[in-house]
């Protein structure tokens, strides 16, 4: 255990860990919090994320559930109508199609249908993206179905800090919040992570590097993996700034279009398919806010529009450094 400014315990954690201290600490704080979900309880969830929980809390806080996503979801509003803090996790992103009924036509909705009366504090836990080499359905990243709809929160963390800070914040939040789990930087590397409890805001992006060339956008595990493409970029002289957006809805334009306007050159970087992919939604605002500042066209990199391939294939599908830094200097050169 390591010790930060002003004496703050730091550990060092990956972001199961961290996500998993959150989830511990925040339930020892509020007996209304509920995990339910396939295989959460006795073995700690199919990537471990809530291992130990069931052992301290006990079987009426860590429900293991069917195999029934609708199901799942639809106990998890509810729970929350009647009071508690449930968090449904389901066990892969491309899983959740089976209750779209129940997140879009109440989860989303029953807020402004009870003018208030009710509302949902439900943060449903995703599994989400590639890079883990499973099957289909296995691997999708389909957060731009969620952002769509209004009434809907959607949260997606790319490191261990931000996991822990953002869950806490959605875990404290009265609306309903979709917090989408990079599984391929589940264990991809640790770092420092006060063990007190903090929250990061939602609603407002982190700058991780400042620059004067290019503006690269990305969130999840697209951050992670443009980090190497910006450093090689910057041994190439394009001096990139660049943006982990954290929360996609509502999303910080703010924080888009004062780099956008300073770079006059924007590069969006998302694993999801290229057509109407979040990135999509960038663009179109940077163009209707930022043209006459812009030196360059927007540019997408982005997984392809296809069924996301067979685990030999994976890497090729999704964006990679090599893709990445090849979007960064077409656009430093346009």
């Amino acid at each position: 255990m390591l010790r930060g400014i002003e004496g703050v315990a730091l550990m060092k954690m990956n972001m199961v860990e961290a996500i998993n201290n959150c989830l511990r600490q925040e339930m020892e704080r509020d007996d209304a919090i509920v995990l339910l979900g396939e295989d959460v309880g006795l073995d700690g969830g199919v990537f471990r994320v809530t291992e130990g929980l069931f052992a301290k809390f006990g079987k009426n806080r860590v429900i293991d559930t069917p195999l029934s996503e609708n199901g799942i979801i639809g106990t998890a509003i509810g729970m929350a109508a009647m009071g508690l803090r449930p968090v449904p996790e389901i066990q892969f992103q491309g899983f959740d199609y089976e209750g779209y009924h129940q997140v879009v036509q109440h989860m989303s909705h029953l807020r402004n249908r009870t003018r208030g009366a009710i509302t949902l504090p439900i943060v449903m836990r995703l599994p989400a993206g590639g890079g883990i080499k499973a099957l289909e359905h296995h691997g999708e990243s389909a957060e731009s179905i969620y952002i769509h709809m209004p009434g809907l929160k959607v949260v997606y963390p790319s490191s261990p800090y931000d996991a822990k800070g953002l869950l806490a914040a959605c875990l404290a939040d009265e609306d309903p919040v979709l917090f989408f789990e990079p599984k391929r930087i589940y264990r991809a590397y640790r770092e420092e992570v006060p063990e007190e409890r903090y929250t990061v805001p939602l609603g407002k992006a982190n700058i991780l590097r400042e620059g004067n060339d290019v503006t690269l956008i990305s969130w999840g595990a697209m951050t992670y993996v443009s980090k190497d493409a910006i450093e090689d970029a910057a041994k190439g002289g394009i001096s990139v700034e660049h943006i982990d957006l954290r929360t996609l809805s509502p999303c910080d334009w703010d924080t888009i279009h004062s780099s956008v306007k300073k770079t006059g050159r924007a590069v969006v970087v998302h694993e999801a398919y290229k057509t109407l992919g979040f990135g999509a939604e960038i663009a179109a605002r940077i163009m209707e806010n930022d043209f006459l500042e812009m030196e360059a066209p927007v540019r997408r990199v982005t997984g392809w529009d296809i069924q996301i391939p067979l685990p030999r294939h994976e890497e090729y599908f999704f964006p990679g450094k090599e893709r990445i830094l090849k979007g960064i200097i077409e656009t430093a050169r346009f």
